[in-house]
């Protein structure tokens, strides 16, 4: 039974304020949100409720609600006020998580939040391990004068099969003699997720000890495969007076094509479709590199999902929800495949570890598990150079 419990309206205001989001906003009530907020295509979610509840200062404790929110921007892309919607789910769940405890009834969330806090990683990885990804590649350790810091994130550090995507990443700058190194056991997890879902302390512990990694390494320029780091190194970290130049790798890719670094010899006769995800598109504009990388592949046919672009279908994974249980019958990604299956695509490519993680799964629960490929754009551009 849902419990509630008022606090003060000020202190959600002063929630949003301390981890650096948008003014608080009234809502109209309007219900645009709910119209595009991706929960309503597979369960009932009304947003406008949670927000309506914010505005009372009435958080809904024993409420599933408050953490079902995947930060997907939507809603806040349709709203006529520019409620900051993600900044008051972010605010509220700070209620929840006094001194960083994750409630018992979220109980994956709770031991990944313990991992990153005590190891930096959600897996309880031991840290020395984050670069055996690199084992066997000529990846060199990053030092001061190094061109570029290429950050992986945890994902393509530990997880088998995204470790496929930082290698394929490597392999990419090594053949365009880029100069580029790693840090390996001296990173810590970005902290985007753990910021997500409340835990602030944490957050800045995290964005504090990489900040000084960085810069006692002289760091200057970023390059990362996940755009949950793309979007908290480049829009979060300066929040500590901390500014790195930050590329994500669809655009590095581009660049390195531009400049006749890299060159496609071979032919990919595939059609091909592209997932933008929630962090590299809504939140920070960038459409066009992906799919202008796709466009150099000789044989490479690119055909459009019915939600593309601004209006690109959620996977579920983002605002934490990477580290929770989604019941199968619930994902969006179910929803992706299908559309990427539906206009014929043999691959559906994307440029983002918490998407490809998902659609992986999604891909196992089909009937014909082959009838669609998940690839990142640098496995694509790797095979072909």
């Amino acid at each position: 039974m849902e419990t509630i419990s008022l606090v003060p309206l000020k202190v959600v205001i002063d929630g949003i304020k301390e981890s650096g989001g948008e003014a608080f906003k009234l809502c109209y009530q309007c219900g645009k949100c709910d119209t595009v907020c991706p929960w309503n295509r597979v369960r009932r979610f009304l947003v406008r409720r949670m927000i309506h509840e914010a505005q009372l200062g009435a958080v809904p404790f024993e409420s599933e609600d408050l953490w079902l929110c995947a930060t997907c921007r939507s809603c806040i892309e349709r709203c006529p006020r520019g409620v900051a919607t993600i900044d008051i789910v972010r605010a509220m769940r700070r209620l929840l998580v006094p001194d960083g405890v994750v409630p018992a009834s979220i109980p994956n969330l709770r031991g990944v939040m313990t991992s990153i806090a005590s190891v930096g990683n959600p897996w309880g990885q031991e840290p020395e391990n984050r670069a055996n990804w690199a084992k066997g590649l000529e990846v060199k350790e990053f030092s001061e004068g190094t061109e570029l810091l290429y950050f992986p994130c945890c994902y393509p550090s530990y997880e088998p099969r995204l470790k496929k995507v930082s290698q394929a990443t490597a392999n990419i700058l090594l053949k365009a003699g880029v100069d580029f190194g790693i840090l390996g056991s001296k990173e810590n997890c970005c902290g985007e997720s753990v910021r997500k879902v409340g835990n602030e302390d944490l957050f800045k512990r995290l964005a504090r000890e990489n900040i000084k990694t960085f810069v006692d390494h002289g760091v200057k320029r970023i390059l990362v495969s996940s755009p949950h780091c793309y979007h908290t190194f480049k829009n979060e970290y300066p929040e500590f007076k901390a500014n790195f130049e930050v590329v994500h790798v669809s655009q590095y890719l581009l660049e390195l094509l531009n400049e006749g670094r890299v060159q496609p010899v071979k032919e990919y006769a595939k059609k091909v479709t592209y997932h933008d995800p929630c962090y590299l598109g809504r939140h920070n504009g960038i459409y066009d590199q992906p799919r202008e990388v796709l466009k150099r592949i000789p044989g490479l046919e690119l055909v459009e999902m019915a939600d593309s672009r601004e209006n690109s279908l959620c996977c579920g994974m983002g605002g934490g929800r990477i580290w929770m249980e989604t019941p199968k019958a619930e994902r969006f990604s179910n929803i992706r495949l299908e559309q990427a299956i539906g206009v014929g695509a043999e691959e559906l490519v994307t440029s983002c570890p918490y998407c490809i993680s998902q659609f992986e799964d999604s891909r196992l629960s089909l009937k014909d598990s082959g009838a669609v490929q998940i690839k990142d754009i640098t496995e694509v551009l790797q095979e072909v150079i």
